[in-house]
């Protein structure tokens, strides 16, 4: 499977998984409460040059971000038809954002060290008897492991729609990539549990 882990000694690669956890979610917070294109267009750029500096080939860059940007288009022009140009522009410096500076923290951290940290985190409310929090680190240690894998596969179904000389559409991979993907999941699910890894 592929990884969106980037090998580096970058500044964002020595940072600490927690800090950059916690920084990504202030930085969400902050550019919510404002919606001056003057302060969302230079995050916006910092945050595009945050991700594209970490040492990865551009191609090797831009293909985890295709499918999320695409998203982000989608969400921006119903906000156009919906609401008003304004409210689409300001949605999609947002998301944007956030999808680069999501995209710069997953890059520079293993799962492992994602697991680690969110297993700490969640520590606390363990010991009040809300979560099992080895739990809640596996669940997130997963969602990050499997994207790229999702990744693939759309790639492999756009690619296989092609060789049959059908015109790739979201509408027709959409439906082959839900099935794979749960299928995937019923998989793990009952091999964690075969494992026992799961608390109880």
């Amino acid at each position: 499977m592929r990884s969106l882990h980037v090998a580096g000694d970058s500044l964002m690669h020595r940072t600490k998984p927690a800090v950059k956890i916690a920084g990504l979610a202030l930085i969400a917070v902050l550019i919510f409460l404002t919606r001056d294109p003057r302060l969302l267009v230079p995050v916006l750029v910092a945050a595009a040059l945050l991700y594209f500096t970490l040492g990865q080939p551009l191609r090797a860059a831009l293909s985890p971000l295709k499918p999320v940007f695409l998203t982000i288009v989608i969400v921006g022009l119903f906000h156009l038809l919906l609401t008003s140009a304004e409210e689409a522009m300001v949605t999609v410096l947002r998301l944007s954002t956030l999808m680069l500076l999501g995209a710069a923290v997953t890059a520079t951290t293993t799962v492992s060290a994602f697991i680690d940290t969110i297993t700490r985190a969640a520590a606390p409310l363990e010991r009040i008897g809300l979560v099992k929090a080895s739990d809640i680190g596996l669940s997130v240690g997963l969602v990050v492991r499997f994207v790229p894998e999702i990744l693939s596969r759309y790639e492999a179904i756009r690619e296989a729609h092609r060789a049959r000389g059908i015109r790739p559409k979201i509408t027709t991979l959409l439906g082959p990539l839900i099935i794979a993907t749960l299928k995937d999941a019923d998989n793990i699910a009952e091999a964690i549990d075969a494992r026992g890894i799961r608390g109880q």
